[in-house]
């Protein structure tokens, strides 16, 4: 993995989507899931531990899921409404015993709506939300289960680690931070048609691409995460199988829009925008990424007409640097929290640099402060304000884009701000906060998709972020790997992996 640590097997986990994409999904399951059986086709949300779910057309903050039958945890223990409810509490409910400040952090942004829920009988649960909200079924998504009773033998969390439960396909045999994870098929999983073949599957943290490769080329591992780009012909040519597709992800600079901050001004957006040699990172990256021209593909559904070009001219960006008052004798000075690497971060020291080059030439001086993946995050959750800061103007943290939430509203909703959810750099527009809430209270598709291309234009138009990169998710293995499906998703399904012997 490119994360520097072990995703905790707690449920909710940490290490980003990444930790999701390995642990979170492996080992626990959420109600609602994603469709990860395809290569060619977009990603749906399919029933996961929910059998369906349904809005009441009489009151639209009430949804309805209906439970799977005969799900068990991996510790023998029944999942049922009583377990969801629990799950909800431990990060929702502070005077719960099974409150997780940690899980809290990961999972309540992710359900900024929900008001209430309860158990209606031991299969059927109720989520009630602040205001009617379409979008419930892609955030419910999120909330992945762990087991009441393993937590109950526990007594905590911390001893919770070293036994976790979950009803995914694999369970945890071995939790050694920094060091490794081993995941194990298990054998009482409830989907017969997604129980793995193999032995055993080991995660390990390895956070420099070059040390990826060597453990790749030496035989220590089978399968690495994001190899960098100078090591992919190399790898081939050794009969190493190189994996890509197209998925919903974008790799942006976040800006702060708080007093002081050089881009509250959209003319320095547009020019920073304008002067990135986009086609110049591609080669770079050995051609793994397609150009951004908004926080979502031109062939998403979702990217709209926006006026504004996200394209290099920087003879176009110089001018507009004028108009604010910037030259060669008054350039701006600016800096940015980055991270060596880290979950979807593809190679971000190799794609910054390029990017203080390109910002350089039109009179733009980038100071990078260097963080750790996990101490980005947490500087990304308290928000801009926060004195971890450190007078920092943006933030690079990657993001996926698989549903309208994640990919538009949680970055701008003014009433998303820290500690309610994930709106870093202070954004506030009534304008946006009210296509927001249109998209969340549109239950027509056609309609819906309307405001959701609407609040792109915007983004685009204002050049709300620094749009850079889509990535395209390469991950080389070893020839003996066999099975593997990359679905158009940030995440991906390991159970139909398989070794040759």
């Amino acid at each position: 993995m490119t994360s520097s640590d072990v995703p905790l097997p707690n449920g909710q986990t940490d290490q980003g989507a990444e930790g999701m994409r390995f642990m979170g999904y492996q080992v626990f399951e959420a109600l609602v899931a994603y469709d990860l059986s395809s290569a060619d086709k977009p990603v749906t949300l399919i029933p996961g531990l929910a059998l369906e779910w349904s809005v009441d057309p009489e009151d639209q903050t009430k949804w309805t899921f209906k439970l799977r039958d005969g799900v068990t945890f991996h510790d023998g223990s029944a999942f049922d409404a009583h377990a969801v409810v629990w799950n909800f509490d431990k990060i929702l409910n502070p005077d719960a015993a099974q409150y997780d400040e940690k899980q809290s952090a990961q999972g309540r942004g992710r359900i900024p709506t929900v008001a209430s829920y309860r158990a209606v009988d031991d299969m059927t649960v109720e989520i009630t939300t602040t205001a009617p909200d379409a979008l419930i079924p892609y955030e419910i998504a999120w909330i992945v289960m762990s087991s009441p009773a393993a937590f109950e033998a526990a007594g905590s969390w911390d001893a919770f680690l070293q036994a976790p439960s979950g009803t995914g396909p694999f369970m945890v045999s071995e939790y050694v931070p920094r060091e490794r994870a081993v995941l194990v098929p298990y054998d009482g999983y409830w989907n017969e048609d997604r129980k793995s073949d193999l032995d055993e599957v080991v995660l390990m943290p390895v956070p420099d691409p070059s040390a990826r490769v060597a453990a790749l080329r030496s035989g220590q591992v089978d399968w690495i995460e994001a190899p960098p780009p100078d090591a992919l012909d190399s790898l081939k040519a050794a009969g190493f199988t190189i994996s890509s597709n197209v998925y919903p992800h974008i790799w942006p600079w976040h800006f702060s829009m708080l007093e002081g901050s050089p881009w509250t001004d959209e003319r320095i957006r547009k020019a920073a925008n304008l002067a990135i040699d986009r086609e110049g990172m591609k080669v770079l990256l050995g051609g793994m990424m397609v150009p951004a021209k908004g926080m979502v593909p031109e062939t998403s559904d979702w990217f709209g007409n926006p006026e504004f070009e996200v394209k290099y001219d920087p003879e176009a960006a110089i001018e507009l640097m004028k108009e604010a008052g910037y030259g060669p004798d008054h350039r701006l000075k600016v800096k940015a929290i980055i991270s060596p690497a880290g979950s979807g971060q593809m190679q971000p020291m190799l794609m910054n640099e390029l990017i203080q080059q390109n910002l350089a030439a039109i009179g733009i001086d980038v100071e990078f402060d260097v963080r750790d993946w996990n101490a980005l995050l947490a500087n990304w959750r308290v928000g801009a304000k926060d004195a971890s800061t450190d007078g920092a103007q943006s933030t690079n943290s990657s993001y996926f884009s698989q549903d309208p939430f994640t990919a538009l509203m949680r970055h701008i909703d003014s009433r998303l701000v820290a500690p309610k959810g994930t709106n870093w750099g202070y954004y506030s527009n009534p304008e946006a906060d009210a296509l927001i809430d249109r998209i969340r209270t549109t239950f027509d598709p056609v309609e819906q998709l309307k405001a959701i291309q609407a609040l792109h234009e915007l983004y685009v138009n204002d050049a709300l972020f620094l749009f850079v990169a889509h990535d395209v998710a390469p991950r080389a293995m070893a020839p003996e790997v066999k099975g593997f499906v990359q679905a158009q998703n940030w995440f991906q399904d390991l159970t139909p992996v398989t070794i040759e012997k």
